[in-house]
């Protein structure tokens, strides 16, 4: 059973719809729309995916960036019984076209042009275009339709309006009957992994694990629902949609979703619309309170921040608490194998605690990490992360022999992460078990290196990566973003390195960057560097 009232998704709607039905549930722009309404649109997109015979494991994909039309046909999905499958938005067609073919996707909702790219002509250079054949994609056989999330769509497509429309045959009854089809137990998503050191793979979640979870999440984080919550994270992540529209709808939280990570947008948005919840990566929290207007507006509404990564500086948590007046700074750690999230920090840890860890292991599961053999390594040691409990995938889809990688025959899962647990509990996340590089001898890890670097007061980002070196074998390099006017040099910073960090963790390159890569869930993805 879940922690809440809800067994599935489809209760969940239809609970909020109910109790928090005056109360302002999603706004974009000029729209605005209360909870009531948001359940009435869900259950016409529920109608109308079975007017296209969707049945019960079907899956539904949807590419397109954070807006109301995708809560709505997310939702209507799994109400329905789809399994839903959210594609990256920074995927080109060709990825796209791989996700929606191993994962057997009937429908796919697609936005038109986004960030100056055509979705469409992207999947139609990747896949083909209908020709004919009856099916709008020919390489993709299983998909039956593709509906583009706007007022007009081309050959082979369809639009919104026209599929919506195709529900109204369909009576509330036959949408209610459907949802009791389903319980807790029934997939409720497939997320694929952001592929940034391998091939993206399916994890596959319930929708009694979704609940457990971020009802779980909302609790910690202590989500109210008066919360105004602006939504920055994508959809297509956990972090945006179950830490952002599955945690609204349990707490009847305002979503106020952008598609996009723009500073200035989202101080406006802050202002205007007196946002209380902002959660993010930390990158995202340091340009706000780096940007020039940032005293133009008012931001006295924010109170809670919720932020996971390797590195979190504690200056960036002391900064939030300080000139922002945050009272909640809580960071997490999760992957998408284990429904988004691990351990989490809570309210009232000290900051030190908040900046350096990433808290304990959530109720109803354990979290180890483990040494040589496998066997649990001392508090302050090293080693792979381990996590058991309801929150972990029911393993990988259409993919057994990735899915025994990870997973050990008592019902660990490997996370690939090393981690280091104190003598409390708390995780702190060092890097990646294929990230980490070796130097004369000693284990290296860019995290902690990171973390050391972020102190420099003119370190604004900093991303390190192992490079050769002939006479230790590898040697790490630092690429850093400088803070607006400083004229930091690289031998200012190794020098400084020499200081506050054992020899063999010193970066020996410098190289300064305007910008480091990041995929949409705000990790940086360090290939393009190591190619550099």
């Amino acid at each position: 059973m879940a922690v809440g009232e809800w067994n599935t998704i489809a209760e969940l709607v239809r609970s909020a719809a109910e109790r928090y039905a005056d109360t302002e549930a999603v706004v974009e722009g000029r729209k605005r729309i209360r909870y009531a309404a948001l359940g009435a649109r869900v259950e016409r997109a529920a109608a109308a995916y079975l007017a296209a015979g969707v049945r019960v494991g079907d899956r539904v994909a949807i590419w397109a960036p954070n807006s109301l039309d995708w809560i709505v046909a997310a939702l209507g999905a799994v109400c329905a019984g789809a399994v839903l499958v959210p594609l990256n938005t920074r995927f080109k067609g060709a990825e796209a076209a791989d996700v929606l073919r191993r994962s057997g996707a009937r429908l796919l909702f697609v936005t038109g042009t986004f960030l100056g790219t055509s979705y469409v002509a992207s999947l139609r250079r990747a896949a083909g275009s209908s020709g004919g054949s009856g099916r709008p994609l020919p390489s993709l056989p299983e998909l039956e339709q593709a509906v583009v999330l706007s007022d007009d769509a081309p050959a082979g497509f369809r639009t919104w309006k026209d599929f919506l429309a195709d529900g109204e045959s369909v009576g509330e009854s036959d949408v209610l009957r459907r949802g009791e089809k389903l319980d807790g137990r029934c997939l409720s998503d497939i997320i694929f992994t952001s592929g940034t050191t391998g091939r993206p793979k399916g994890a596959m979640i319930t929708h009694e694990q979704t609940l457990t979870a971020y009802e779980i999440w909302a609790d910690l984080a202590g989500l109210r629902a008066t919360d105004r919550y602006l939504i920055v994270n994508p959809f297509f992540h956990t972090f945006g949609y179950k830490a952002g529209v599955i945690a609204c709808l349990m707490r009847g939280a305002t979503m106020i979703p952008q598609p996009v990570f723009n500073a200035d947008t989202a101080l406006a948005n802050i202002a205007a619309e007196r946002v209380s919840v902002l959660p993010g990566p930390p990158a995202l929290h340091q340009a706000l309170l780096d940007h020039p207007a940032r005293d133009a507006h008012d931001l006295s509404a924010l109170r809670l921040v919720v932020t996971g990564a390797a590195v979190v500086p504690l200056r960036l948590v002391e900064r939030l608490r300080e000139e922002l007046g945050i009272d909640t700074v809580l960071t997490a750690y999760g992957l998408s194998e284990a429904s988004g999230i691990v351990t989490m920090c809570r309210r009232g840890d000290d900051p030190s605690v908040i900046a350096a860890t990433s808290g304990r292991a959530i109720p109803g599961t354990e979290v180890k990490v483990a040494g040589a053999g496998g066997a649990p390594a001392p508090a302050g040691t090293p080693g792979e992360v381990l996590v058991r409990g309801f929150n972990v995938m029911r393993g990988y889809y259409a993919d057994e022999t990735a899915t025994r990688e990870v997973m050990t025959g008592d019902g660990w899962l490997r996370t690939g992460d090393v981690g280091v647990l104190d003598r409390s509990g708390n995780l702190r996340i060092t890097d990646r078990i294929k990230d980490m590089f070796i130097v004369g001898g000693f284990n290296a890890y860019p995290a902690e290196i990171e973390r050391l670097l972020g102190v420099h007061p003119d370190v604004a980002d900093v991303a390190v990566v192992g490079v050769p070196d002939a006479r230790l074998g590898e040697v790490g390099k630092a690429f850093v973003v400088r803070r607006p006017g400083s004229v930091l040099t690289a031998d200012d910073l190794i020098a400084w390195s020499r200081r506050e960090m054992a020899n063999y963790k010193v970066p020996r390159e410098v190289e300064f960057v305007p910008g480091l890569p990041r995929n949409a869930s705000g990790k940086v993805v360090k290939g393009p560097l190591r190619s550099r």
